[in-house]
């Protein structure tokens, strides 16, 4: 019998998870099997349980419930914990392993796919949420020259910042201490690309030959990433690597095998115009 893995979300029909999977199981000659779940909200470790009980070998987290699947996690990595939401489990016999691979697919689409050195380099990453705090860590570890979080409510950007203490050179201030600052890579982590708005980021902030990357995916040229071709970047970037890189990086941690990223990348593509 097929080893069983999906992915869980509410809602969850957009999800590109089952066939990012299928294409890596299938490139690498693993027999599995791999669905969406549409969860309950409320009832997250009911349904994670069910599906445990049903065979299923680990579980993809997707919005509103990484931070259930947290609370649902019996070991957290290192990342998952700084991040406070989970992305991954993995279940092994009574305990649930917990992951959170967001931030090491971005740093790895980043620094592989799009060969951007993230060493050295001014970093300003939009947001303090879920999506920002999941990255900080791996971009910390490519050593930056300076990364700093901007948040509409700076004191949670601060105390994000806070936590990052001793691990690299982090700060946090409000978008309008961003004026006469620039960045060689600028990351909008903020969910204001799904509502088709634009975060209050002065164009100032962007370097022609720097990079500007959103973090939401098939999205085209989103406002973000047109006031940053506006003002003269030349690299511009969704979050479609990332999300394939991450979903290889949970396949890596179940099957111990780290499929090939880029054809499902070029797959799931769409034209930044």
């Amino acid at each position: 019998m097929s080893d069983r893995y999906a992915v869980i979300g509410h809602p969850i029909g957009h999800t590109k998870s089952p066939l990012i999977h299928g294409m890596f199981a299938k490139a690498s000659g693993q027999d599995l099997v791999y669905t969406a779940i549409e969860g309950r909200p409320g009832l997250f470790a009911e349904d994670a349980a069910a599906f445990r009980a049903a065979g299923g070998r680990g579980l993809n987290v997707t919005a509103p419930f990484k931070l259930d699947a947290f609370a649902y996690a019996t070991e957290r990595s290192a990342r998952a914990s700084l991040a406070g939401a989970v992305n991954a489990l993995k279940f092994d016999g009574e305990r649930v392993l917990a992951e959170n691979f967001d931030g090491v697919g971005l740093t790895r689409d980043v620094v592989r796919n799009l060969d951007c050195a993230m060493q050295g380099k001014r970093v300003l990453v939009l947001g303090a949420g879920g999506a920002a705090r999941g990255a900080l860590l791996p971009f910390l570890e490519q050593r930056p020259a300076e990364l700093v979080i901007v948040n509409r409510t700076v004191a949670k950007a601060l105390a994000l910042a806070q936590e990052l203490v001793g691990q690299g050179p982090v700060r946090a201030c409000g978008y309008q201490e961003l004026e006469g600052q620039r960045f060689d890579l600028v990351f909008n982590a903020t969910s204001a690309s799904l509502r088709g708005e634009l975060p209050p980021v002065p164009a100032t902030v962007f370097v022609p030959h720097g990079l500007a990357y959103e973090l939401a995916y098939g999205k085209g040229l989103t406002p973000f990433l047109r006031m940053a071709q506006q003002t003269g970047v030349r690299r511009l970037a969704d979050g479609v690597g990332m999300l394939v890189e991450q979903a290889a990086e949970a396949f890596a941690w179940w099957r111990g095998v780290r499929p090939a990223t880029q054809p499902v990348i070029e797959r799931l593509a769409v034209p930044l115009a």
